[in-house]
């Protein structure tokens, strides 16, 4: 089965299209204080995550028969003007790779000084074997 579906993502990114990345969550305050990259395969991993992440707001629904979540969060910085995007997430080899861009605020912007934790969540297709996040510059 774990081969089918491979064979399913490798063939859409062949022909251009690549899986789909749906954000459950993205933005600039998370209770997540600690840089880390998260996944969660179960609705009890999804939960635990959620709840450390957002405990007071509901969760949006997933359906783990067919997808998976994954995550980055950057923990609490000093001030806004950060930018985090997951940008893609597919299989590549033995792996599922998720690459994020991270960007800082430009040198000499004028930023709120409040207390921010940037993150991005989303779901994607389920994948059964290791999962690896790439920081990368490209969009």
């Amino acid at each position: 089965m774990r081969a089918l579906i491979v064979a399913v993502l490798a063939g859409m990114m062949m022909q251009g299209g690549a899986p789909a990345l749906r954000t459950l969550d993205k933005g600039d305050q998370s209770n997540v204080d600690d840089a880390k990259q998260a996944v969660a395969r179960t609705a009890a991993e999804w939960t635990a995550l959620w709840n450390q992440h957002s405990p007071d707001r509901p969760r949006p629904g997933v359906d783990f028969s067919k997808d998976m979540v994954v995550g980055v969060f950057l923990g609490s910085r000093p001030t806004a003007g950060w930018v985090l995007e997951i940008v893609s997430a597919a299989p590549e080899g033995d792996a599922f790779v998720v690459r994020y861009r991270e960007l800082a605020p430009p040198p000499g912007a004028v930023t709120a000084q409040v207390i921010t934790s940037y993150h991005h969540i989303v779901a994607v297709p389920k994948f059964a074997g290791a999962v690896k996040f790439e920081k990368t510059t490209s969009p």
